[in-house]
C-alpha cells in the first residue's frame, strides 16, 4: 500500500503545467527494506527512466558491477570530489562514502528527462535543499523483525553491523514523515506497482 500527501490529480496538473525540466524521483529506505530491488524493478518497467548511479568507497558486493550497481572508487578520490564541490550529496554511512554526481544530475534534468535516485534519508535531505521540487519516496518495511530477518537473510553483515543497521533504521523510520510518499515493502510486486503508479502520475502518463 502507498501513503501520499499529493493527490493524483495534483500530481497530473502539475505534469500538464509545461515545465521542460525533468522530474527527479528519489528514493530511501532503511538498510534492508528493498529499496535497491525495488527500483531494479521500476526500471525493468520503465526503461525510459534514467537511474542515478551513486559513486561509493565501499567493496562491489557478490554480483555487483561497476557503472551498473555503483561506480567504485578510492576513499582518496571521494575526497577529492568533496573538495571540488563534485556531489549533488554525499555521506558517510557504516564506514563508507557514498555520493551522487552534480553534473549529471543537472545535466539530465535540463534535457528533460526523468531521473531515479536510490539513496539514503540523509541524501534525501541534501538533495531537496539543492532540488526542492524532487519527489521523496520513502520504503518503509512491513515491521523491525521483517527487517532484522532481511538482514540476517544476507549473510553479508556480522553482528554488530546488524545490529548498527536497526539502530539507523529506527532512527529512518521515525524521520519517515520528510518524505512526500511512503510505501510499505510487504509485498515488492505490490510494491512495485505502486512506485511505478506514482511516477507515472506525476508524468502524466498511465499506469498500465
Amino acid at each position: 500500500m502507498a501513503d501520499t500527501q499529493i493527490s493524483l490529480s495534483d500530481q497530473q496538473s502539475n505534469a500538464s503545467a509545461g515545465d521542460p525540466t525533468g522530474h527527479l524521483f528519489i528514493v530511501s529506505a532503511p538498510s534492508g527494506a528493498g529499496k535497491s530491488t525495488l527500483c531494479n524493478a521500476v526500471r525493468r518497467l520503465l526503461p525510459d527512466l534514467d537511474y542515478s548511479v551513486s559513486y561509493t568507497t565501499r567493496s562491489a558486493r557478490r554480483g555487483e558491477q561497476e557503472g551498473i550497481d555503483y561506480h567504485f572508487i578510492s576513499h582518496d578520490e571521494f575526497q577529492k570530489g568533496i573538495q571540488e564541490k563534485r556531489w549533488a550529496e554525499w555521506a558517510e554511512v557504516h564506514g563508507n562514502y557514498y555520493g551522487s554526481s552534480a553534473t549529471w544530475i543537472e545535466r539530465m534534468l535540463a534535457a528533460g528527462h526523468d531521473i531515479l535516485m536510490d539513496i539514503d534519508l540523509q541524501g534525501a535531505h541534501q538533495m531537496t535543499r539543492r532540488f526542492p521540487g524532487a519527489v521523496t519516496v520513502f520504503i518503509m518495511p512491513p515491521s523491525l523483525e521483517e527487517l532484522e530477518r532481511r538482514l540476517r537473510g544476507r549473510g553479508t553483515d556480522d553482528e554488530r553491523a546488524i545490529d548498527l543497521r536497526l539502530n539507523n533504521a529506527r532512527q529512518e523510520i521515525a524521520q519517515s514523515a520528510f518524505c512526500r510518499h511512503v510505501i510499505v515493502n510487504d509485498s515488492l510486486d505490490q510494491a512495485t506497482q505502486a512506485l511505478v503508479a506514482l511516477i507515472q502520475g506525476y508524468r502524466g502518463l498511465p499506469t498500465a
